[in-house]
């Protein structure tokens, strides 16, 4: 089966074609044909796309919606320019895979999309107003260009931490509270969890039971995630993305009266205060440089921006305090799994991480960090450390691929 996975964001649509199917699940032998982006959507947007084994092109087009970035993106890939194998006409697309990122409680594994599913993801738009709508745009118009024939599956990124404990996933507050408005803990970047822990256990050869591991998914968005016999145990995003690790623009765990005395000190209204802690602080806002890790750490190496060190620095030290959480909270841990954009190629992070964990069994091989090419998997510890250390890329959209053909074919779910 060819795979269209799709992740839309407001102004932006992200798109993979992954042939597979459960015979290639099971022999892990699927086949990425094509993958690209538009970005701007509503303006001169600009675009990327790339077959398999061939370069990259990049155009730009006015598209005013995400009909016409989806309806761009097909004319491409149906096209005699793309020459992508196998497909030559929309029927050669079997199915599509949406990136839905707020399944609230009532998604807790991939579905097929229909008008319930729909309405369902419109109800947890309060508690994902800056994605669900976006996610929303794209079935709307997979649906519009595709046509009923065509399945489709949302795959949620809170599924995987649906097995959380109420111990890890209420909040002390009034109980009522979370009964009447369902406040509470569902973290995200479930599918890049997932697919780390995934394929540690292809590496270390452990079943499920067996996989006990803190995966660090570190990018512009940062979360971790303690998985305790291969389920989400605990995970440091919140009711919303804000809580946890500092990101690139979030500012992560913060004193909630923070928002009262900056109403009281800056006349700020809620919105704006939401606006300064989602998009204003983090490593943007304690650098006052920028969001970018790569940025940061050139201007910490060539001008010693003390700002700059001191991001980094919080930074780390955040993550470090959640490691420590994590192995408190699972008596221990097999392995730490670094992934995400910062943690799969910032060799400089991941010492600065480790280095002070010794005591709890943490030893990084500075050699194989330092050695290790950007993009590839391996692991990074030193011989004798009691919990391994890995470096593993992510593959959502593989995920999320693997989940529509087993959702449309009913088959159960084995990672």
């Amino acid at each position: 089966m060819n795979i269209l996975v799709l992740n839309c964001g407001s102004s932006s649509l992200k798109f993979q074609i992954i042939e597979t199917d459960l015979d290639l699940i099971e022999k892990d032998t699927e086949t990425q044909k094509a993958k690209g982006l538009i970005e701007r959507i509503g303006s001169q947007s600009l675009i990327t796309l790339q077959a398999d084994g061939k370069p990259s092109i990049k155009q730009a087009a006015p598209l005013r919606d995400h009909r016409a970035a989806l309806d761009y993106v097909v004319r491409w890939i149906i096209s005699a320019e793309a020459q992508i194998p196998g497909i030559r006409s929309l029927a050669d697309i079997h199915a599509i895979g949406h990136r839905v990122v707020h399944g609230a409680e009532k998604f807790t594994k991939s579905v097929i999309i229909d008008e319930e599913v729909i309405k369902g993801i419109e109800d947890t738009i309060e508690l994902a107003p800056l994605h669900n709508p976006a996610n929303l745009k794209g079935i709307y118009a997979a649906r519009e260009l595709m046509g009923p024939g065509v399945p489709q599956v949302a795959v949620f990124d809170t599924s995987f931490h649906s097995t959380m404990p109420e111990t890890s996933y209420l909040y002390a507050i009034p109980y009522q509270l979370y009964r009447r408005h369902k406040i509470r803990k569902y973290g995200f970047h479930g599918t890049s969890h997932r697919y780390a822990a995934y394929r540690y256990r292809k590496i270390a050869g452990k079943g499920r039971e067996e996989t006990n591991v803190i995966t660090l998914h570190l990018g512009n968005g940062c979360s971790a995630c303690a998985i305790k016999r291969g389920e989400s145990f605990d995970t440091s995003m919140g009711l919303t993305p804000l809580e946890g690790l500092v990101m690139g623009t979030r500012g992560g765990d913060i004193d909630p009266s923070v928002l009262e005395f900056l109403a009281h000190k800056e006349g700020m209204s809620i919105s704006e205060i939401d606006t300064v802690l989602n998009k204003q602080s983090g490593l943007l806002g304690l650098s006052g440089l920028t969001n970018d890790m790569r940025d940061l750490l050139e201007e910490e190496h060539e001008h010693q921006d003390r700002r700059a060190k001191l991001a980094i620095d919080i930074f780390c030290q955040r993550v470090k305090k959640y490691i420590g959480a994590y192995l408190a909270e699972m008596n221990g841990a097999d392995a730490i799994i670094f992934t995400g954009g910062i943690g799969e190629n910032s060799k400089t992070i991941r010492q600065r991480i480790c280095t002070g964990l010794e005591w709890l069994g943490v030893e990084i091989d500075e050699k194989r960090n330092n050695e290790l090419q950007h993009g590839k998997e391996g692991e990074i510890s030193k011989a004798g450390s009691k919990v391994k250390l890995y470096v593993i890329p992510t593959n959502e959209e593989l995920l999320i691929a693997r989940d529509t053909v087993r959702s449309v074919k009913d088959a159960p779910r084995r990672w």
